[in-house]
């Protein structure tokens, strides 16, 4: 399903990562990329027509981490899911407080969940090559014994509607509108060209980084838009102090 996606853009991680080392934290730049592609994937959902069964953001979730798992190198990729997965256990951590101070009425599952289930999917897209991974992580065995049956249910899932993205061709149907003057910015727009270079969607998707007054980002689909707030590159090197 994903192959084509894998050969087309495995070394697409390498300028983000020297840019990382140079000017910004490694762990900004996976928790910047995982929001993008999970903010994508709402793009998707409604640009595309993807039927989802279950929650949106779960679904987002899982084609945030299957995006890592498909576009960079082994070495690369593990990178940047260890700091995707920290930056749920920091989300945690932020909140405070315990189950008493979890949003159970939310959209979004808790927070530890939604680590556990990052680790999973990653894991088992590649089991023999990640187990310190999932040691690191302590991803117990009675859950990392169903992690490779995860993958494929979600490969085969997204991988067809990325595939099919994949046909069309490349294009210039993502589109970053401002100035990439900060480092998440810098990571996004490069992240839309790379990406401009081997797929098109069917109708044109705008990609802005804006001040929103709080750490957040959104789809909307009136706009078709996909807004990532200039607050989250703050709160994102925040947390990383605290963890």
């Amino acid at each position: 399903m994903m192959k084509q996606l894998t050969a087309a853009l495995a070394l697409m991680a390498l300028p983000l990562s020297a840019a990382a080392q140079d000017e910004g934290s490694a762990f900004v730049e996976a928790n910047v990329l995982g929001i993008f592609y999970h903010e994508l994937a709402h793009a998707l959902i409604d640009i595309e027509g993807v039927p989802i069964f279950g929650q949106e953001e779960d679904a987002a979730d899982v084609f945030s981490i299957l995006m890592i798992h498909a576009l960079y190198e082994e070495e690369v990729a593990q990178e940047l899911a260890y700091e995707a997965a920290w930056g749920f256990i920091g989300e945690a951590e932020m909140r405070g407080g315990g189950l008493e101070d979890i949003p159970w009425w939310d959209t979004h599952g808790p927070d530890e969940q939604r680590f556990y289930n990052t680790v999973c999917i990653f894991y088992g897209a590649n089991p023999d090559a990640r187990e310190d991974f999932a040691a690191e992580f302590e991803l117990p065995e009675e859950r990392a014994a169903y992690c490779p049956i995860e993958f494929e249910q979600a490969e085969a899932s997204w991988g067809a509607v990325l595939d099919e993205l994949i046909e069309r061709g490349a294009g210039s149907t993502l589109v970053f509108d401002g100035e990439a003057d900060s480092f998440s910015a810098r990571i996004i727009a490069d992240e839309v060209a790379a990406l401009n270079d081997e797929l098109s969607l069917s109708a044109p998707l705008r990609i802005v980084e804006e001040s929103c007054g709080e750490a957040n980002a959104f789809y909307d689909p009136e706009r078709r838009e996909v807004i990532f707030c200039s607050e989250f590159e703050d709160h994102l090197i925040e947390m990383e102090k605290q963890l």
